[in-house]
């Protein structure tokens, strides 16, 4: 048999369309950047620079020598912002990718590779741009975020605070809820200062203590071992001086958040006497205020900042609605609805559909952020709140557990808080009878519309 004759013939590949012609790729890194423009415009057309600022601003003089007008880089831990800033002032259009998004194809990786791939994706309009605050916001959420470090570290010193008392055997815990409260402080300060005899420091303790005197005397009979003093000693003042720190931090959100009031109002800053209305006075917004740190009032400013009364979303403080504005900003409409702005926050499921069923349900594997964090916590606050958003919670918690409700509560109010800030809506809760007659209809119907596919299959049968 004649052998068929092999005819090459013309493989028909689909070319991708070229978004943008003038793209480049860099690969970040902490020591050295990988910059890749496209191919013609230099030889060769991948090349690798160094971090300091000379070397930035080299690979400015370089993309610009290429005409380049548009970057994309993956935001890798800090090392992207000082490129991200010049290559901002110096008029470049900058893609922030995450890694995920741009994994590299199979076969040997390296940081020009990877440059490369970066380029040609971006080229062909691939690339989505991470969420990037303004100046203003940027600082904002720096100051918020700090202040949120040194609070955990204050409180890791809490714990070590607690283990020396403990070592003493002084059962300090067992008789106050909390430790480091006024009277707790005033004992640990007596003890520092030289004090022994239990009944010393029974005069320290508040009349809203509701343990016994004679139980209060046992706990504070300890060892009192030198090294475990120091320890107390040491730590206490490693507590006192985190407080400190937090106080100024505070002092410096403040300052932040008139500069952001003034650059959404034209330079102008309301009056701080004008800022006492009668919302901010209220009992119900200052029950939501934060207790441990009662100097930090943002309360006035997140009014005028949000131009609705924000902090009447329940479940969510003073300090949990700076968290969210200092991650999220005012401006809302980078996310198009309610339903983006829910899926950036993870707290909807990750709906995963092949052949036209769902596979998979979950929610994505990653840290949630600031701004998360603080709405998953004014969830779990409403629990066993008497209205109707906690009347849903405790639905979604019989249905799958209390972490499924907390998810699912924490949808709700981002999906509220979005359209107040959105369109600028005050809170206007519905009534907790009205939404719970809704559900039960909703239920009959469900259930009547079951009993009829019941009956249908068995006439059928």
């Amino acid at each position: 048999m004649e052998k068929k004759k092999q005819t090459k013939s013309n493989d028909k590949f689909v070319n991708m369309p070229v978004i943008h012609p003038n793209a480049a790729g860099i690969d970040i890194g902490g020591s050295i950047h990988a910059v890749a423009v496209p191919s013609g415009r230099d030889e060769p057309f991948v090349r690798t620079f160094g971090a300091m600022t000379a070397d930035l601003r080299e690979i400015t003089a370089w993309l610009k020598k290429c005409d380049v007008d548009t970057v994309a880089m993956e935001s890798t831990g800090v090392y992207w912002r000082p490129l991200y800033a010049m290559l901002i002032h110096n008029g470049f259009e900058v893609y922030l990718v995450h890694a995920q998004h741009v994994r590299n194809v199979t076969g040997r990786k390296t940081d020009q590779s990877d440059a490369q791939w970066l380029q040609q994706l971006h080229s062909c309009g691939l690339l989505n741009s991470c969420y990037l605050p303004n100046a203003e916001q940027e600082s904002l959420r720096a100051l918020v975020r700090y202040r949120r470090v040194l609070i955990h570290d204050s409180n890791r010193y809490v714990l070590r605070i607690q283990k020396s008392l403990a070592l003493m055997n002084i059962k300090l815990s067992n008789v106050l809820a909390n430790v480091m409260c006024k009277s707790g402080i005033a004992i640990i300060e007596k003890i520092l200062a030289g004090e022994r005899k239990a009944e010393n420091f029974l005069p320290l303790i508040d009349k809203r203590v509701q343990a016994k005197k004679e139980d209060i005397a046992k706990s504070l009979e300890g060892n009192w071992l030198p090294e475990h003093l120091f320890l107390l000693e040491e730590n206490y003042g490693c507590y006192q001086f985190m407080l400190e720190r937090i106080t100024a931090c505070e002092k410096e959100i403040i300052v932040q958040l008139e500069k952001y009031e003034a650059s959404l109002n034209d330079g102008v800053v309301s009056v701080k006497e004008e800022m006492c209305t009668e919302n901010i006075t209220d009992r119900f917004v200052k029950r939501k205020m934060e207790k441990r740190h009662p100097t930090l009032d943002t309360v006035p400013y997140l009014q005028k900042i949000f131009g609705v009364n924000i902090i009447a979303l329940y479940g969510l403080s003073d300090i949990g609605a700076l968290e969210v504005l200092a991650e999220t900003g005012t401006d809302l409409s980078k996310w198009p609805t309610e339903k983006h702005f829910v899926s950036w926050l993870n707290l909807c499921p990750n709906t995963k559909i092949s052949g036209g069923k769902i596979i998979s349900s979950k929610l994505q594997k990653k840290k949630p952020n600031m701004a998360s964090q603080a709405f998953r916590a004014a969830a779990n606050g409403v629990q066993k709140s008497d209205h109707w958003l906690g009347n849903y919670f405790r639905r979604m918690k019989a249905k799958a557990g209390q972490r499924y409700a907390i998810v699912a509560t924490a949808n709700k109010l981002a999906t509220i808080y979005y359209k107040m800030v959105r369109n600028k809506q005050e809170f206007n809760p519905i009534d907790l009878g009205q939404y719970q007659e809704k559900y039960r209809q909703a239920k009959i119907l469900y259930l009547e519309k079951k009993l009829q596919k019941l009956r249908e299959s068995a006439g059928a049968a």
